[in-house]
């Protein structure tokens, strides 16, 4: 049984919590300050500032903030996204008062040093390059941009190394000073802590901050124009995505268009993409669906990988099975199935306690309630084959479909 505890502290910072048998905690700040809240001139900047946010505050210097954790045998990390900065921490529950003095000041009382940034801009080049040479990857930020074409969201996370370079201590705080702030943020704990104890801790921690915050309302997305386009990238395989932009997470229909992706190309061995161009037909090793998922808007995407030669057959095959879901509604016996094996699948990745304390504190930034696996299940079970097959009549539409192939 899901038990939730919720509360909203004087300076605004959301505090929401799940309890959980276990001795170990879960938690974080979700900051809403991601790709798509940075100004063009900004571009890499908040994934910049999640980097050098662990590089000393005003109590703080980097080898105190990376063994605070470590030598209670606790991990701290954190990771940007195009929606937010989480930042992250996992202890033993009496270790719990640690996590949260420790999270805290790295979120509010970062200073951002120079020293630090010089040197750190180095390693955040390092990863834009290694992401550069993994076209498998790079091809999901070329799609992104073609999908949202003239929005931030179609603007990749890391940045340009050359553009980072410019950045200092003052364009750090400045973007921080507008984002990071409790009211633009939420505390998420995932274990077995009291909770009025909880918002003591949280109370403490953030006392003195600026309650203010002027929220930032999305950018409008432009007319969306599918496109075509082919890069020669000089790889051995050819990489083909293909997809097209869809609705958000807020959609009444967005349960439909995750049961569907599970059918097609989801991670089970019998997704239907994977059992005709891989297991009948003996032409990829990889074929996996994706769907981005944002409140407002999102997108979803096969990609798959395989010798030049063979990508026209693999896409006949993949554009049968789509218009085949279009075209045929599914029977009660597959409706039955799918619901099944896809409830299964969230209820095993509930186990991840992590992720699942992750996402419960992203749902509740975004959507203002926690994340209810039984309020997901009942929305699966709720489904008919008629809604199945509007939302792939609408989404898979060929006239809609973008697509990107790397190749030679």
């Amino acid at each position: 049984m899901e038990t939730f505890n919720e509360h909203t502290l004087a300076n605004g910072l959301r505090i929401v919590q799940e309890e959980a048998p276990t001795g170990v905690v879960y938690c974080g700040y979700v900051v809403k300050a991601g790709t798509r809240h940075e100004d063009a001139a900004d571009s890499g900047i908040a994934h910049f500032c999640e980097h050098l946010t662990f590089k000393g505050t005003e109590r703080r210097r980097a080898y105190h903030i990376a063994n605070a954790l470590e030598r209670v045998g606790g991990d701290l990390n954190a990771f940007t996204s195009k929606q937010e900065t989480v930042y992250y921490a996992t202890v033993l529950r009496d270790d719990f008062a640690r996590a949260v003095d420790v999270l805290t000041d790295i979120v509010f009382h970062s200073t951002y040093p120079q020293r630090e940034i010089d040197r750190e801009v180095d390693v955040i080049a390092d990863e834009i390059d290694s992401y550069n040479d993994s076209p498998a990857e790079l091809i999901y930020d070329e799609f992104e941009s073609m999908v949202f074409a003239g929005h931030p969201l179609g603007r990749d996370i890391l940045g340009d190394a050359a553009w980072l370079r410019q950045y200092t201590t003052a364009d750090a705080r400045r973007f921080t000073g507008r984002f990071y702030r409790p009211a633009n943020a939420v505390f998420y704990v995932y274990g077995r802590v009291d909770f009025a104890r909880v918002v003591r801790l949280l109370e403490r921690a953030t006392a003195g901050l600026d309650a203010t915050f002027r929220p930032v309302g999305p950018q409008p997305l432009p007319a969306y124009r599918p496109e075509v386009r082919r890069v020669a990238r000089g790889t051995h395989q050819t990489h083909v995505l293909l997809g097209s932009r869809t609705f958000g997470g807020s959609d009444a229909r967005h349960a439909a268009l995750v049961l569907l992706n599970n059918l097609l190309a989801g991670s089970g061995m019998n997704a239907r993409l994977n059992v005709s161009l891989r297991e009948r037909a003996g032409l990829v090793y990889t074929v996996e669906g994706s769907l981005l998922t944002y409140p407002d808007v999102g997108a979803w995407c096969v990609y798959f990988g395989c010798d030049d030669h063979d990508v026209a057959r693999c896409r006949r095959l993949v554009d049968r099975e789509l218009r085949r879901v279009a075209s045929e509604p599914l029977s009660p016996a597959r409706l039955a199935a799918a619901k099944k094996q896809l409830k299964g699948q969230v209820g095993i990745s509930c186990d991840a306690f992590e992720n699942y304390a992750i996402a419960m504190g992203k749902t509740y930034a975004h959507y203002g309630r926690p994340r209810s696996i039984a309020r997901l299940f009942r929305q699966i079970d709720a489904l008919t084959a008629a809604d199945v097959q509007a939302v792939a009549c609408e989404v898979y539409a060929p006239e809609r479909l973008t697509t990107l192939v790397y190749g030679a």
